[in-house]
C-alpha cells in the first residue's frame, strides 16, 4: 500500500451516487520527473514506462482497483465506443475515445491534456462510461455514443449523472476562422461558443460550453462542471497547447476515471 496516494479532484454531486469510485487526477501525487512531472499516466508518452506504470498503480490504488484493472482505450479523436469487459494491458487497449463498463472491479478512464474529460454514471443501473471529448470527437458524437451504449447496457437516460472535468477554458482556447466555420456547418447554434479574440479572423472557444451543451441536447439532467483550465494552471494540470506554445518535446496526460466499487 501507498501511504500518500494521489487526491483527485471528484464533483460532490457526482460523488454523491452510492457504490461509485471516481476522479479527475491532476498532474501531481506521481514519480515522473521532467515535463512529465509527476502524475503522468500517459502510456503512449516518451516518459520512463516504469514511471508511468508506478502511477497508474497509484490511481488505481485510490479508486480502490487492482493496478491491472484500471483501463484506458487508445484515443483517436474519434467517437467510437468500447465496452469494458476484462483487463487489458496498458498501452494494449483498443481505438476508442469513449469506454463503458458494467463490471464492478474495474476502473475506466480516459487521459487528456486539454480536452475534456466526461465521467459518466448510472449508480441504480450499475452502470459507467468514460469519454475523451476533444472538439474532433466532441463534435463527431462520442458523448452521444458513450450514452448511447450505456442505455443499451442497462442504464435509464433520465438517470445518468455527467461530470466534465478540468479542460482548456475559453480565455485560453484560441482558434481560427476555420475552426469557427465548420462548428457553424454542423449546426448555426454554435456560432454562441465563440467569442472574439483580440487578432483578426481568430476567436476563443468554449470547449466546456459546448460540451455541456451537447450531453443537454443527448437528454441528460444532470451535468456538473468542474471548471478548471488546464492551460492556466501549470503547477496543477499538463497542457498539450501550452507545451506547443512553449516549443516543449513532450507533454504528461492526467487520466480521469470512474468503477463501480
Amino acid at each position: 500500500m501507498t501511504d500518500d496516494l494521489p487526491t483527485p479532484i471528484v464533483d460532490r454531486a457526482f460523488a454523491a451516487q452510492p457504490g461509485i469510485a471516481h476522479g479527475f487526477f491532476s498532474r501531481e501525487g506521481g514519480v515522473s520527473s521532467g515535463v512529465y512531472s509527476s502524475l503522468n499516466c500517459g502510456v503512449g508518452s516518451g516518459d520512463n514506462r516504469d514511471a508511468v506504470l508506478e502511477n497508474r498503480r497509484r490511481v488505481a490504488e485510490a479508486l480502490g482497483v487492482e493496478p491491472d484493472c484500471l483501463l484506458s482505450p487508445y484515443q483517436v479523436h474519434g467517437a467510437t465506443v468500447v465496452v469494458a469487459e476484462e483487463p487489458w494491458a496498458p498501452g494494449e487497449g483498443p481505438e476508442a475515445d469513449g469506454i463503458v463498463t458494467t463490471k464492478k472491479g474495474l476502473a475506466i478512464g480516459i487521459g487528456t491534456a486539454d480536452c475534456a474529460p466526461v465521467l459518466f454514471a448510472d449508480a441504480e443501473a450499475g452502470v459507467v462510461g468514460a469519454a475523451h471529448a476533444g472538439w474532433g470527437g466532441a463534435i463527431r458524437g462520442v458523448l452521444d455514443e458513450t450514452v448511447e451504449e450505456m442505455v443499451r447496457q442497462g442504464a435509464r437516460r433520465q438517470q445518468i449523472v455527467a461530470a466534465i472535468g478540468p479542460a482548456i477554458a475559453q480565455a485560453s482556447y484560441e482558434v481560427g476562422a476555420e475552426f469557427r466555420e465548420r462548428f457553424e456547418a454542423d449546426d448555426p447554434v454554435n456560432a454562441y461558443f465563440f467569442a472574439d479574440s483580440d487578432r483578426p479572423d481568430h476567436y476563443r472557444f468554449d470547449l466546456v460550453g459546448y460540451v455541456a451543451k451537447r450531453l443537454e441536447r443527448i437528454g441528460l439532467d444532470a451535468i456538473a462542471t468542474i471548471g478548471l483550465d488546464t492551460y492556466a494552471d501549470e503547477e496543477r494540470f499538463f497542457s498539450f497547447r501550452r507545451t506547443t506554445h512553449r516549443g516543449e518535446s513532450d507533454y504528461g496526460r492526467m487520466i480521469s476515471a470512474i468503477a463501480l466499487a
